[in-house]
This record gives C-alpha cells, structure tokens and sequence, in this order.
C-alpha cells in the first residue's frame, strides 16, 4: 500500500567563518607531526569490515555531524585546527561541505586544500568537493583540469560515479563509462532510466532493462522495466535473469508477476515457494498447488518445503489438508505445533469438536514451549475472563508465562495476569507480571498498557493527548556492523546520500542477505527518506527462524540504533508543529503517521487515501469546509499532516478526548465506533480494544497506540531511563 519517501527535513544554513579561523586552519592545512603520518598509515591500510574499524567511530567530531550546519559550526571549528588527526580532517570536510552547500567555495578552498591525502579514506570525495568549490569561485578550468584528475587517479572508485553522470550529460561516452563500471550504482539505474525514455527500443534496451531489474527498485520506474522484461523480452532471459525478476517483482509486492518469473528461475526452495506463493495470492489455485508439490518433490527436507507444505493446505478441501498437515507433522518436527494447530482448526470447520479438542490437548502436552501452546493457553484465559472465571483465567495466562516466555503472546499474557492478579487481591504476581512485561517486551504495546496500570507518567487512553513528552533523537550513530571503511565513515559523518550509494556497491548479496547486511541496507535507505523500505528491511529481521540468524539479531536489537530505525522519526518539524497547532500529542501523531504512511508522503491506497496521514479526499473537501481552509494539496507534506491533525482532533472531541475511540475513527469512521459503543458488551477500555469487531481496525489500534509507546520509551530520555533500569532490575 505504501511506496518509497523522497523528501526530507529542511536544512539549515550555517552561518559565516571568520577569517581569522579560516586563517588558522589554512596554517594547519601543511603541518603534519610524526603521530600524524602513523595515524594516515593506519587510515590506508583499512580493509572492508568493521573489525578494521573500531576505534574510529567516537570523537567529538562525530557528536557533531547529525547537527544543523548552523549549530555545529562553532564547535567544529577549534576541532579543524586539532591535533588529533581524525578529528582534524573530518572537521575541516564538514565545515568544507556545508560552506559548499552555501555557494561560498572560496572559503572552503583553505579547509580542502591538502586533505586529499591527509583523510585517505575519504580521498575521492574530498577531490569531488574541491572540484565543486573551484567551479564555485569561478575557477572553471582548474575545476576541469581536478575532474580529468579524480577520474585518472579514482578511476576504479565508485565514488567517481556522479562525476561520470554529470560529464555524460555533455558526453556520452562517460555514461558508457559509468553503466560499464560501475553498474549497480544509482547513477547508472538513472542513465539506464534516462536512455529507456528517450528510446525504449534502442539495441541495448536488454541491458539497460536488467540494470534497473537488479540496482533500481528504489526506482519509481522500477516496475515498468520488470514488466517489460517479462512481456518483451521473455524469451532471451536466462533463468537466472528470471530469478533476478522474480525477486524484483516479489519485492514490490507484485505477487502473481513475481510467479510467473519465478516459475522460469532455477529451482531451489526459494524460488518454487514463491512462484507457489504468488500464485496462490492471486487465486492461481491450480498452479500454486502444483508448484507446491514440485518443492516437496525436489527439496522434501527444506524448511520452505515445510511452509509450502502449511500454504499448500489451504488451497485444498479440508480432508485432503488433514493429510498434508499429518505430513508437516511427521517430517518437521519444529513444525509440528504448528501444523497440529492449523489441523485443530480444519477439524473445527468439519464440526469434529472432540478430535480438534484432543489435537490441542496434545499440542499442551508434547509441545508446551511453542507458539500454537502459547496461542491455545491465552485463548482459554480470555474465553475464561469472558465467562467471569478469572482465577482460571489467571492460571491459564501464568501458563503462558511459565512455558513461553520469550513469546510475543507473553507480553500480551502478562499484562492480563497483572490485571485479573490485582483484581484478585494478589497484588505482588499482579506488580512483577506487569513489571516483566516491560522489561522482557518493551517493544510490545501491552508494554504501554503495563506501564500505565503500574502508575508511570505515559498517558492513558482518555489523557494521551495531553501529554507533552521530551524528544531527544540519537545524537551519534553507531558504526555499521559490516561495510568498507570509507562506507563507515560516510554514514558517521551523516553524508547519506554518499552511503547510501557506496552501499549499492557493496550490497552484492541483496537476494540473500545475512542479518547484518539486512539490517545495514535498512539504516542506507533510511538516511535517504527511503523509509517504507527502510523500516522494513529492519523490522522483518524480527521474522527471522535461523537459529544462527535469531542470535544474531538478538545482538543486533543491543544497538541503540536497531529501534530507532523500526521507529524513525522523519518529518519532526511538521509532526512538532501541527501537534501543537491542535494540542495533540506529537509522539502519538507520529505513531498515526507511521501506520499510515511509514512517513512516505506521494502514496496513494487502494481507495484513494492519499499522503502522510492517509487523508481521503472527500474527507480533506469537508474539512475544507468545515475549517475554512485554503486549497491545498493532498500530496504536500505540510498540506497533509495540517489536514490530517484536524481530522485527529475532530475524532478526539467526537469522543470528550478519549484516544482510544478518536484513534479506532480515524481507521473505522466515527459512525462504526459509536455503534460499538452504544452495543456494549465490554467492561472497560482494554476489553473494549480487545473486542473491536473489525480486525482490521483492531490491529490498527495496537499498532498505533504501540507505536506511540516506542516512541516514548525511544526519545523521551526519562521513560527511557525508567524503563532501562526496570529491565536490569528483571
């Protein structure tokens, strides 16, 4: 539903440098001490990896880079006459490109001059700037003369690539040049873009096609190439140029496209459980199942043929799917649960009550540590709760987190246990349940839930929108856990763009990334406003099965940043504005935007709902009316998030401020909550959340209000610090 995000937070224009430091630090520019010379040595012997790196992401220079350039000139400027070469060179090129950014070349001319081989890990971007600042004063042809320079010397160095797309636009050769060498560059995916436009049918329209296939997805033409490439040029693909198409497609959620491609990819696991898969989204009932069944034939013992096997009885009548889930069960014992869930629930359907109660009987008894017995024993709690048996209830929930308690169901069983043991009077299981909820599952919205019936100052459904918390972004990143050295340094520097296309590079494993990988590729795309992609490709690392794989993300949800790029925080100035324009809680605007959007501001849903907020354009015409509010545009960040507030804080007073019924609006309508309301049926607004009887809208109110607490918990400084020493107390 949602695509990609191009624009970004505006920047801020530093102010002048004197002369007398710009003085200072032209003195410096020459002056090189024995410890210099070692660090420089040091700095060229730098290999891909970060094990090569440590020791070089900390210094007062990186506290800086994330700042305005207004705010962090001063105190970069003592840094770029420091003695400590790192600090020395990573200032002088921060002050160097923000005075760049300003069109006052001249003056970054003294900070540049000499850095080249000073900052060799940098060494190509600093000849790019220098270029940039002669042309900028004027100095035309020795901007030239430093271009045919950095092309001869860098000549293997993607860094060059821009250079390439800027002097192609007067010579084509140099755009042979760059799609030759340096293919998976965004500059070559745009040359390609560029070339395809101006002659879609030109002789090397193949290979122009596939650069876009496997580097430009980020491209918002990146589906019109994958199509021609299935329509056009079906018949001169290698089955590997259809695996490359079939991953394209898949990635852009063009599931029946992806199918076809992958159907024609070499057979592996992978391939034929997608091409399964995409046929069975799209209702290829018969293909799907034969693909399915050509993956168990051709990989019986892969774990996709076990998840094939699970999708396969889906699409088959109910006695025919008791069969294949029979199989799941005795060739995948990690499976088993699973499968003897989903076969409780065909019996189910075949009104077969005894047989599907044995089957979840023996999931609690041979596999009360899996999901399915989790599942099972949180059901029976609430249908207890329901039936007003709480001390059942709360033996069944405790259940849960005896057996399970590193599931996501925990979080969920433990809250309850903390709401039915107070109501009981046991007041001590009540306190630590709640508390272990927060400390084991602070991502998790019963974590917020948990938080609020412990007393903490986070706001609850009828006083969340008053709140005003503190917002404190990181201030330093971390570095990457895999990448060059001159990549690392580019992303602690905040040159984003500069990452993001050094990365495109390095990135040669994106069909199959590790962890690490995966969870780099997430942060370059967030640097870059690519936020859908890039809170996807970190999230989804949660989806990882691979015991080696769950290790490593569990080391890599440590990282301050792993959070903070789940849950970004783009468009702050306009959040921070609008939400105090209505008296809206900012963090839980935040929270809305991204269930909506994931902060990309061009989408468009499948009704219509259109920009940050998801505003229909019926519902921006009446609030037109009802607000007399100029035109606008629906497509204009501010237009939207203006647009969208006011609906939020309509929905608020339709319901004297209670979040929980202004937010469940917004998704379902105001006129489906009030007649859940009016229904009753519920005893207090947990129960209401837990009955809406749309799940859509149900899920949706997790999600929001659970964003809304990550992001408390992630910038407000003191909830972070009071649910930090909560978690080293548990």
């Amino acid at each position: 539903m949602v695509k990609r995000l191009k624009s970004s937070l505006p920047a801020v224009a530093i102010a002048g440098v004197s002369a007398l430091s710009l003085g200072m630090v032209a003195a410096l520019v020459h002056t090189t001490s024995p410890g210099d010379q070692a660090d420089r040595i040091l700095e060229e012997s730098l290999l891909p990896g970060l094990e090569h790196f440590v020791g070089h992401d900390d210094g007062p220079v990186l506290a800086l880079a994330l700042q305005p350039p207004a705010q962090r000139q001063e105190a970069l400027l003592p840094l770029a006459e420091s003695r400590d070469a790192h600090s020395r060179n990573r200032a002088r090129y921060l002050l160097a490109l923000d005075l760049i950014a300003q069109d006052r070349g001249g003056s970054a001319l003294p900070l540049l001059e000499g850095l080249e081989q000073d900052y060799p890990t940098l060494a190509p971007y600093v000849a790019l700037a220098l270029a940039q600042a002669q042309r900028a004063t004027g100095q035309g042809s020795v901007a030239q003369q430093t271009q045919q320079r950095i092309l001869q010397e860098y000549e293997g160095n993607g860094a060059i690539a821009p250079l390439l797309f800027e002097l192609g636009q007067q010579d084509p050769a140099y755009w042979d040049q760059l799609v030759q060498q340096f293919p998976h560059h965004p500059k070559a995916v745009e040359v390609a873009y560029q070339r395809l436009t101006a002659d879609p049918h030109r002789a090397d329209a193949l290979p122009m096609l596939m650069i876009m296939a496997r580097a430009g997805l980020h491209h918002p033409n990146a589906g019109a190439a994958l199509l021609r490439l299935k329509t056009e040029f079906a018949n001169q693909l290698s089955p590997e140029d259809w695996q490359t198409v079939g991953f394209g497609f898949w990635r852009i959620d063009s599931y029946g496209d992806a199918a076809v491609a992958y159907a024609k990819a070499p057979p592996s696991p992978r391939n034929l459980y997608r091409a399964a898969r995409g046929f069975q989204v799209t209702s290829k009932r018969d293909r799907a199942i034969a693909l399915y069944s050509q993956l168990d034939r051709q990989f019986p013992d892969a774990p996709e043929t076990a998840t094939g096997l699970l999708r396969l009885s889906l699409s088959l009548p109910d006695d025919r799917a008791l069969g294949v889930l029979d199989q799941v069960v005795n060739r995948f014992p990690d499976r088993a649960a699973e499968a003897l869930q989903a076969r409780a629930e065909v019996l189910d359907k075949l009104n077969s009550a005894e047989s599907a109660q044995a089957t979840r009987e023996l999931i609690l008894k041979e596999y009360k540590d899996s999901d399915a017995a989790a599942d099972i024993r949180l059901t029976n709690a609430l249908n207890a709760a329901d039936q007003g048996d709480l001390t059942m209830a709360l033996s069944w929930a405790r259940d849960v987190l005896k057996y399970s308690p590193d599931s996501d169901l925990a979080a969920d069983a433990g809250f309850w246990v903390g709401k039915w043991g107070r109501q009981l009077g046991q007041a001590d299981v009540a306190q630590n349940a709640l508390e272990s909820v927060i400390a084991r599952h602070p991502e998790s919205y019963y974590a917020w839930r948990s938080a609020v019936a412990l007393g903490w100052n986070v706001g609850d459904f009828k006083t969340v929108r008053s709140q005003t918390p503190a917002v404190a972004p990181l201030s330093q990143r971390t570095s990457l856990p895999v990448g060059s050295a001159t990549l690392q340094e580019l992303y602690l520097l905040g040159q984003d763009q500069q990452a993001w296309e050094r990365w495109q590079l390095e990135y040669d494993n994106y069909q199959d990334p590790t962890p690490e990988e995966q969870f780099t590729d997430g942060l370059m795309r967030l640097g870059t406003n690519d936020n859908i992609d890039g809170i996807y490709q970190i999230s989804s690392l949660g989806l990882a099965d691979d015991p080696a794989d769950l290790k490593t993300v569990k080391t890599l949800k440590q990282r301050p940043d792993y959070w903070h790029g789940v849950y970004p925080l783009p468009y702050a100035d306009l959040i921070t504005t609008w939400s105090a324009e209505r008296q809206l809680n900012p963090l839980l605007v935040a929270a809305l935007m991204r269930q909506e959007s994931r902060f990309e501001a061009q989408i468009r849903s499948g009704v219509g709902a259109a920009g940050l907020m998801q505003v229909m354009p019926a519902t921006a015409e009446w609030i037109k009316g009802q607000a007399g509010l100029p035109d606008y545009d629906l497509n204009d960040p501010t237009d939207n998030v203006k647009l969208g507030t006011w609906y939020l804080n309509y929905t608020h007073a339709e319901y004297d401020n209670h979040s929980l019924f202004a937010v469940a609006s917004y998704n379902a309508g105001p006129g489906n909550v009030a007649k859940w309301i009016n229904q009753g049926g519920y005893t207090d607004a947990d129960d209401f959340a837990e009955k809406i009887p749309f799940p859509e809208t149900k899920g949706y109110v997790r999600s929001v209000f659970g964003g809304y607490w990550n992001y408390l918990r992630l910038y407000d400084p003191a909830i972070a610090e009071q649910v930090e020493t909560l978690k080293q107390r548990h």
